[in-house]
């Protein structure tokens, strides 16, 4: 049900200005809303994008003070900001309506939503439903951590369209609306820097589904405990998918490479199947494919050596599903900013693979996956620390054997060293670009 003059005249505070804090601004000027920002951030640092400043009241820098938000009608949480910080929780008690944009977008949005969760594969599995979808010239569009901001996109929308939203624990946490279509990936332990604990954190990712409809459709990977646990949960109707099960004909002839990747195949296969997409568009969105950036991405290749370029692995899991993608010689890249996550898996996965040859250990968490390597057992580890990239990338070129491959997958996060991911994956690709 719509509420688009829910917000007319309201005083309506909004958590941080990144790219969905901004949407949220844009949309709530637009609704006639007396907006204030709040970040932790100086103005000097902030990007207003386009937004006017005078039209906004700015708590921003040494103003940055969350007790004032039992003054405001709705406080507007951006997904970095957590959900239960006393002061909100306080302002919620206060009477104050505490939501998010996507909860917003929820509530306005009049097409059907394919909301796309896990730990790992969101971004992969949520582009080629769009790519499917768009190759069946549905209404159809991409939205969120990956795509356009999502709340700008509601002047365009009408009932027959489609918005494929991929939904982190950051948004799902306070989530008490479910996606028409919801697709659980893997899920394992993750962000355990912002979540108090891993129970939090699967029950954040449980909202995909908690509160869909009959109607409604769960698409969940059966290869795993937890996704698999939620169906006990779940009303609406159940597919399973799994790429042990996925047809063969959706297996041949692929540019992506990883096995990981046939899970993210798989359900976007399953989504197009509830869509009734012809099998024939979908094996040719899915052959074509070449993957998104920083995602296993080819760099290119320098006197016989290949580069891939897998920035965006910022947890153990998708490293190791990266590590499994090869088996010529491998240099691997790990190490970055601690996100207190465990490397002992990781460890067992490296010390096990005969093809990994060269260990280079990099950031803050260097010594932390350090400690669960073996030594002697046929590779070499190099710890270069707080290094430029150019000399990580010179030292794993000269490191490795011709035929082989250098993967960048660190298994951390990148806020050690770099901006975020893409900076990482940027520096190491513009570094491979230098050595040719």
């Amino acid at each position: 049900m719509s509420t688009m003059n829910k917000y007319k005249n309201l005083k309506v505070a909004v958590l941080g200005l990144g790219i969905e804090g901004s949407d949220a601004v844009k949309y709530l000027l637009s609704m006639g809303a007396r907006v204030s920002l709040f970040d932790q951030k100086p103005e000097s640092e902030i990007d207003f994008g386009g937004i006017k400043k005078n039209s906004l009241n700015l708590y921003l820098g040494p103003k940055y003070n969350l007790k004032l938000l039992k003054d405001f009608d709705a406080v507007v949480r951006s997904p970095g900001v957590y959900r239960y910080l006393p002061e909100i929780v306080d302002a919620e008690k206060s009477g104050t309506e505490i939501t998010s944009p996507i909860k917003i977008f929820f509530e306005e949005c009049p097409g059907k939503i394919i909301g796309v969760t896990g730990t790992k594969g969101k971004g992969t599995t949520s582009t080629l439903i769009y790519e499917t979808l768009k190759s069946d010239s549905r209404d159809v569009y991409l939205a969120g951590n990956i795509g356009k901001p999502y709340l700008e996109l509601l002047p365009r929308l009408d009932k027959e369209s489609i918005v494929i939203l991929e939904m982190s624990s950051f948004q799902l946490i306070d989530m008490n609306v479910s996606p028409n279509i919801a697709v659980v990936l893997n899920i394992t332990a993750d962000h355990m820097d912002w979540h108090k604990d891993i129970e939090e954190y699967v029950n954040a990712k449980k909202n995909i589904v908690l509160f869909q409809k009959p109607s409604d459709f769960a698409v969940i990977n059966e290869e795993y405990d937890v996704p698999r646990n939620f169906a006990e949960s779940i009303k609406s109707k159940i597919i399973f998918f799994s790429k042990n099960k996925l047809d063969s004909k959706f297996k041949t002839k692929l540019l992506l490479r990883g096995e990981h990747n046939l899970e993210n195949i798989a359900a976007a296969v399953a989504v197009a199947k509830i869509l009734k997409v012809d099998e024939k568009k979908i094996g040719k969105v899915i052959r074509n494919f070449k993957g998104l950036e920083h995602r296993l991405e080819l760099v290119g290749s320098v006197k016989g050596i290949a580069f891939y370029n897998d920035s965006f692995a910022t947890g153990p899991q998708p490293t190791i599903a990266a590590i499994k993608s090869f088996t010529e010689p491998e240099t691997l890249i790990l190490g970055g900013s601690d996100k207190g996550l465990d490397y002992s898996e990781l460890g067992d996965v490296v010390n096990h693979r005969a093809n990994i040859k060269n260990i280079i250990l990099i950031g803050t968490t260097a010594s932390k996956i350090g400690g669960f390597l073996k030594k002697n057992l046929g590779f070499r580890i190099l710890n270069l620390g707080f290094s430029s990239m150019d000399k990580i990338v010179k030292k794993a070129f000269e490191a490795t054997e011709k035929g082989g491959v250098v993967v960048l997958s660190p298994a951390s996060a990148s806020f050690d060293m770099f901006e975020n991911y893409k900076d990482r994956g940027n520096q190491f690709k513009e570094a491979v670009r230098k050595l040719k």
